[in-house]
């Protein structure tokens, strides 16, 4: 894996300077934003990742006013109240999404997030708590405990809600590769900790967030 110094240099060639490089970077919420943010909140957002995932994104935003209305503002205590028959009626409604599978994820997903706020006190204080040197662990366990969040689901959650995470896409996998962290997309444990190990050092030698330097990778992919 090469250095910071080396990415730093080719991603301030391809900007063209400093301000350039630094105005296309995302900057993380820090914990005590995360921790502001309620559990429905946790919940919209996981709900809306859950909807966006192969669908265009601005389609499921347009019809997101309608999801808060009838899923009561995403109140993770009101929505595991909601049986299957109050979920197989919203396939009815023209004002929403209607993909069973999807619908019927909110309540189980609501049930998770009481349950972390059961064991940790809120879903903010799990998610701010949990370090970025282990990122990928969270994004096992969302996906592991989580409903309809496989794939590249729980690291784009993340990153929506603002905790600062690396993103495998296609353009960061091929840096990886490039550099002989991986062979292929990362999914098996092995490849994930090598994943992790590439930007725990990157992020060791240069302070910089995890979303900061997915995005820098990014840029070294020649298209």
């Amino acid at each position: 894996m090469r250095n910071y110094a080396w990415l730093e240099a080719y991603c301030l060639n391809r900007f063209g300077s400093r301000a350039a490089m630094e105005a296309r970077l995302p900057v993380p919420r820090n914990a005590a934003e995360l921790l502001a943010l309620g559990d429905d909140r946790y919940l919209s957002t996981l709900a809306l990742r859950v909807f966006r995932a192969g669908l265009k994104h601005s389609l499921v935003d347009a019809k997101w006013p309608a999801f808060e209305e009838v899923f009561f503002g995403f109140d993770p205590e009101k929505v595991t109240l909601m049986g299957a028959e109050h979920i197989e009626r919203m396939m009815q409604d023209t004002r929403l999404i209607r993909h069973l599978g999807k619908l019927r994820s909110v309540p189980r997903n609501a049930q998770l997030i009481l349950d972390i706020r059961e064991q940790h006190g809120s879903m903010g204080r799990f998610i701010s708590d949990w370090p970025v040197t282990d990122i990928t662990g969270l994004w096992r366990l969302l996906a592991k405990r989580g409903n309809q969040m496989g794939g590249l689901s729980a690291p784009r959650y993340l990153r929506m809600l603002g905790k600062d995470s690396f993103v495998p896409t296609e353009d960061v996998v091929a840096a990886l590769k490039s550099q002989g962290v991986v062979d292929k997309a990362p999914t098996s444990q092995r490849d994930l900790a090598a994943v992790q190990e590439a930007f725990n050092q990157l992020h060791s030698e240069s302070g910089r967030p995890f979303c900061q330097l997915s995005v820098m990778l990014a840029q070294t992919v020649n298209h």
